[in-house]
């Protein structure tokens, strides 16, 4: 599938899934917003990918309605529209509820639900005018199944779901689509450092973190690559109906199946 020059903006796109997936867009024909909180990272990236006309950096605290709309702004003063959202930005925070501190749980949940929510507004401006766009949610396994000490992050993806279905029915008179990936675990930063705190929090070793939490329930026991996520953003991004949307998009190696 090919994009042909349509402009997408991309959150937490300096590194891990973001990253991977603005690659393949820009392979893909597309251009490409790189919002990230880190601009060095993201400028870095974007210098990267190909000039301004290709690629634009924009700082971006995402759980910030200021940032949110002047970084949407910019991005789409740059390139002259934004045709493409992919909510990306997240982070993993792991306790047990008993322990989990408010203002993490509200920190996680910010970034995660309250960015897309702020991103999806801002991109909107540029999409219902248009009378087309694609919104892409990046979701988990964890958008339909639970595990320990993931309470806040739990709920944050099942609210991803939830809002990925609203905007299918509230974006379809604009021809506006809205689905989300779930992928099951993906060798980023993010999963690396959650396997040193589940061994303590569990009270088992990393090994069995790896093999028996994050991987015992695929069929392969295979962590899930980016390069896999950034070709079903590529997929969901070039889709050219209505056909697909409100949908949920497993990519986890059989963990789960819907």
């Amino acid at each position: 599938m090919e994009l042909n020059g349509k402009v997408a903006f991309i959150t937490g796109a300096a590194s891990g899934i973001g990253l991977g997936i603005a690659k393949r867009f820009v392979e893909a024909g597309g251009r490409v917003a790189i919002a990230d909180l880190n601009i060095d990272a993201a400028k870095a990236t974007a210098a990267s990918l190909g000039p301004e006309t290709i690629a634009f950096a924009v700082a971006m605290d995402v759980s910030d309605e200021n940032q949110v709309n002047l970084g949407a702004d910019l991005a789409a003063k740059n390139f002259g529209t934004i045709d493409i959202l992919v909510s990306n930005a997240g982070i993993q925070i792991v306790h047990p509820i008993e322990d989990f501190p408010f203002a993490e749980w509200k920190k996680l949940l910010a970034i995660h639900l309250d960015g897309a929510f702020l991103t999806t507004k801002a991109c909107l401006k540029y999409m219902y005018p248009q009378n087309s766009g694609a919104l892409i949610y990046m979701g988990s396994v964890h958008s339909h199944e639970a595990s320990p000490l993931k309470s806040a992050y739990v709920a944050a993806k099942h609210g991803l779901l939830g809002l990925t279905r609203t905007m299918a029915k509230e974006g379809a008179k604009h021809n506006v689509r809205a689905n989300i990936i779930c992928p099951g675990f993906v060798m980023t930063p993010l999963v690396e450092k959650q396997i040193p705190q589940q061994a303590h929090d569990l009270g088992i070793s990393e090994e069995r973190v790896v093999k028996e939490v994050m991987l015992g329930e695929t069929v392969d026991k295979q962590f899930t690559m980016v390069t896999d996520i950034a070709e079903v953003a590529l997929m969901l991004a070039a889709f050219k109906t209505n056909a697909m949307t409100g949908e949920s998009i497993i990519v986890s190696h059989g963990w789960y199946m819907n």
